[in-house]
């Protein structure tokens, strides 16, 4: 490197190229050398999205500064088709169908190809273990493994290579194995996501976020940052030319925080400049006075008296209470012989999709303002940006890009309008890509949740009476509250027939990060305490669990809480089919932690993992109050 140039063989091409000396080898390859199919998931070595060849040994190369490479041999996913023509192992990745989202697949294939070639005859124990350092959140690796076994059996001749082809859908698509479209690029390494993208002249957005939870904002200096060499453009809530808010409900966030910020990470300024190096430098030169404000983050707490006010709009910090009501739920209680109280919680959650939010904003030739990003929902942020930035909606263009995982995460339109702004003030297309610090530290969560569940019974096991009282800290912004909470509500009593229920669901504001859509959206939450009371209530009436549910499970006829009256009902189904699943012992509960003998053969006793069997309670009064 004595010219400054790093020298490196990749792909089977010798080059010489100048290299920034903060490169990683994975930035090297992906801004240098455009080899975009080698991702960041994590930037820490954990997730394997970077995997490479680095003279014939398997590197993660988020890992690898690149001048360690000089003269090194180097393989991308990229490398491995010849001609165009996938691998063995590639084919079968496409034949099983093992890639979802397709961002960890690249990573993968390199993985799975590493494995076979140290070990051509490689067991499916050793397999899983050669893939252990690569992570896929869409799966449940089962498609992987089956992949990498079949691109085995193939290449030793075990299996001949028509079992690579197509069955064809017949005439019908239903119950048959149909090819992903967009399969072949994703094994390739082709697949452009938002992060893959550039376009000429394209800016580096790096954004200031907030240090404090809860604090007013007195003053921002972007002077300095804004003379810095390099630096095209500082945007800050005062950039926004229309109404600014945003929210899937209510629209109570702005592009960037006005007057004060209300969670750490939230978004303050942005920088766009030439070069990420020159934007982060900037962001150090920008000047925010904060005084910091009284902050809340217990949901109950908020909702207090006297708490600090997150909204100012919001009494008692409450995003949306739903109540829903059947029935005379004191009279249901007064005829039950057992009420049985509890309370539940679920914990925040993060989505950790391996790709990281990423976006594109350019203005065209005929000022249409275009977003290009991995949006779970193109159509609502087209509209609300339409308004943010004041423009009609013919000059408002979303693209929505492959999206490398999103469980609903990617749902809101949290950087979208800071890339508007900068392609805007800038007159040249932007792009942001989130480091996973900032992906877990700015994006919204899965909601947690706190129930009280009281639930009366009669002997046999028969529900009189329910009442549900969730309460689930919304964080700082209102994003999906609303929608998550009309779906704790609606699906709170599980497929349950009860004739008496009060129910209420709360979303509150705090200075959390923001809770938006997750898997389930509200569902999980209240389910998970349905569930596991339905079993504590079976263990105190000595009841078989499966039993307690046909007990109480709606049939055709039943009028849900909702008011909906059932023409169909298959739960009597899913019971059955559950229970000879899992090959339940029937009767009644006998000891806790017990244990029982499979029925598919002798001696393999195990614990049981459906439902409880517990002891059951000494005789019981007719009627008992349990706390």
């Amino acid at each position: 490197m004595s010219d400054g140039k790093i020298r490196m063989t990749v792909n089977g091409r010798r080059i010489a190229k100048p290299v920034e000396g903060r490169y990683r080898l994975l930035d090297f390859l992906r801004e240098e050398l455009h080899l975009t199919g080698t991702k960041e998931g994590c930037g820490a070595g954990e997730c394997g999205t970077c995997s490479v060849f680095v003279d014939g040994k398997l590197v993660k190369s988020c890992l690898m500064p690149t001048a360690k490479a000089e003269g090194a041999e180097i393989e991308t996913v990229e490398g491995l088709a010849v001609a165009g023509e996938l691998t063995a192992l590639q084919k079968a990745f496409h034949k099983t169908g093992a890639s979802q989202c397709g961002y960890c697949i690249p990573g993968m294939v390199m993985a799975a190809t590493s494995a076979l070639r140290e070990n051509p005859f490689a067991d499916i124990e050793e397999i899983k273990e050669r893939l252990g350092g690569n992570i896929c959140r869409c799966t449940g690796y089962t498609k992987i493994f089956e992949a990498v076994e079949l691109a085995r059996d193939i290449m030793n001749g075990k299996r001949p290579a028509t079992a690579l082809d197509s069955e064809g859908a017949g005439d019908s698509y239903i119950g048959n194995n149909v090819r992903r479209l967009d399969a072949p690029s994703k094994v390739s390494g082709a697949l452009k996501y938002a992060g893959d993208m550039t376009m000429p002249g394209m800016l580096h957005m790096q954004v200031l976020r907030s240090p404090h939870p809860h604090a007013r904002i007195v003053s921002i200096d972007t002077s300095e940052a804004e003379a810095m060499e390099g630096v095209a453009c500082v945007i800050t809530h005062k950039d926004v030319p229309g109404k600014d808010g945003f929210g899937v409900f209510v629209h109570d966030q702005p592009i960037m925080a006005r007057d004060k910020v209300r969670y750490v990470g939230e978004a303050v300024a942005a920088v766009s400049a030439e070069t990420q190096e020159i934007a982060r430098k900037a962001l150090a030169r920008i000047k925010v006075d904060y005084e910091e404000l009284p902050a809340v983050f217990d949901p109950e707490e908020a909702m207090g008296e006297g708490a600090a006010p997150v909204h100012d709009y919001a009494e008692n910090n409450i995003v949306k209470h739903i109540p829903v009501r059947k029935g005379d739920v004191e009279q249901g209680f007064a005829e039950a012989d057992l009420v049985v109280e509890n309370t539940y919680t679920t914990q925040q959650v993060e989505h950790a999709y391996l790709e990281p939010e990423a976006g594109l904003a350019h203005v065209d030739h005929d000022g249409v303002v275009t977003v290009i990003s991995p949006s779970q929902n193109i159509t609502h942020h087209r509209h609300m940006l339409s308004t943010i930035i004041d423009k009609p909606i013919s000059k408002v263009r979303f693209i929505m890009s492959p999206v490398g995982g999103g469980f609903g995460g990617k749902e809101d339109m949290i950087y979208q309008g800071m890339l508007a702004l900068s392609a805007m003030k800038s007159g040249r297309p932007v792009r942001l890509v989130f480091t996973r610090e900032e992906s877990i530290i700015s994006t919204a969560k899965r909601h947690p949740a706190r129930i009280t569940y009281r639930m009366g019974l009669k002997k046999d096991g028969r529900i009189t009476a329910v009442s549900f009282r969730m309460i689930s800290d919304g964080g700082a912004y209102g994003l999906s509250t609303e929608g998550v909470m009309r779906k704790a509500a609606i699906l709170s009593l599980g497929p349950y027939d009860i004739a008496n229920a009060r129910i209420d669901t709360y979303g509150v504001y705090t200075n959390n990060t923001p809770s938006g859509a997750f898997r389930t959206f509200g569902a999980m939450q209240a389910q998970f305490a349905t569930e596991s009371h339905l079993d504590i209530c079976a263990e105190k009436l000595g009841l078989d669990p499966f039993e307690i549910r046909r007990r109480n499970m709606m049939k055709p006829g039943s009028l849900t809480h909702t008011q909906q009256r059932l023409e169909r009902a298959a739960i009597g189904e899913v019971l059955d089919t559950a229970e000879a699943f899992c090959r339940w012992e029937k009767g009644a509960p006998t000891s806790r932690g017990a244990v029982r003998k499979d029925l598919g053969g002798p001696d393999t006793r195990q614990p049981c993992t459906l439902g409880a069997r517990f002891r059951k309670p000494a005789e019981a009064e007719d009627k008992q109050e349990v706390a």
